[in-house]
């Protein structure tokens, strides 16, 4: 059991560990809350509660017309699959490569709508959340959880589900900021270690003349950002290689919808300080990580202290 290996730092054993324990079922069991109709959100990215969905998809034989909601999921996703629409129907916010087909053929549905306006939906109740499904960090000694790698588009309708299952995953590390969420919060805790999702942001396939033009558009962007500027950066080749180019800047600042590999280099070489930021003053706010385990490593705070004492 996950929590039997946290070194509780206190002398009486804290409650919450007790409803942790009472909460711990398994993945198929966990599933068995969902229903016929019932409204899901998915925890997107990389950070997909890959179990959770297996178990269930294992049940499509029992449901329908089950709705889930999310913006792009990593990898394969069960629930697209041709012959799956009248148990499963998901409605995007966000298409890509694993959900144009069944989007184009009918299978799925399309929600055009800005990135920052996704949470208010669930936040101002027009689409009502039954069920959310998270992949979240072991709890801390304070019996809190982290959304670890993706936080922006799942912590507002988790915190209006009416049921939340989580799969608490040691290999998801433990992100600061506004991304937690407490043992009391949640009401099913599936325990499953699995590897994370990863997504370069270039493409290890592409041709060198793709590769070339990429570098070429990276290259020209970067000439056009200042000293102390704040960069918003997406998914994808072209914002991975203009911070190749930001070597020669000075005190730019991150408010991003995404952080990724290409930006650890610049805060450790002091390029990316926040020092001019206006809102949120020398910290990188990011909603998602989408990269490797490098990045996902770096932004774990348990990691992290573990490098420090290891090198004082």
């Amino acid at each position: 059991m996950i929590i039997d290996d946290l070194k509780v730092k206190m002398i009486k054993q804290p409650s919450w560990v007790n409803k942790y324990k009472e909460k711990l079922t398994t993945a198929d069991e966990a599933v068995n809350v969902i229903n016929s109709g019932d409204s899901i959100v998915v925890q997107p990215g990389c950070a997909v509660p890959r179990e959770l969905l297996r178990a269930m998809v294992k049940r499509k034989d029992e449901l329908f017309g089950v709705k889930l909601y999310h913006i792009l999921i990593v990898g394969d996703i069960p629930y697209l699959k041709p012959g799956m629409e009248e148990h499963f129907r998901h409605r995007a916010f966000f298409i890509g490569a694993n959900s144009r087909k069944a989007i184009n053929e009918g299978r799925a549905d399309y929600i055009p709508i800005y990135l920052s306006e996704v949470t208010l939906l669930f936040k101002n109740d027009i689409i009502p959340v039954d069920i959310s499904l998270i992949n979240v960090s072991p709890p801390d000694e304070h019996g809190f959880c982290s959304y670890g790698i993706d936080v922006g588009n799942i912590k507002t309708p988790t915190d209006k589900a009416k049921i939340v299952i989580a799969q608490v995953n040691p290999q998801m590390p433990r992100g600061l900021g506004n991304s937690f969420i407490h043992v009391n919060k949640i009401d099913h805790i599936v325990e499953h270690d699995e590897p994370l999702l990863e997504l370069p942001q270039v493409d290890p396939n592409a041709s060198q003349e793709l590769i070339d033009t990429y570098d070429n558009i990276g290259k020209n962007v970067a000439e056009l950002i200042d000293d102390g500027a704040t960069l918003q950066m997406g998914i994808g080749a072209i914002p991975d290689n203009v911070m190749k180019y930001l070597r020669n800047k000075n005190d730019l600042g991150v408010h991003t919808e995404m952080f990724s590999d290409g930006m650890i280099e610049l805060v450790d070489e002091g390029i990316i300080t926040g020092d001019k930021k206006t809102l949120h003053q020398g910290k990188i706010i990011a909603g998602f990580v989408l990269g490797t385990k490098k990045a996902y490593d770096y932004i774990d705070d348990i990691l992290s202290l573990n490098f420090i004492r290891r090198n004082m």
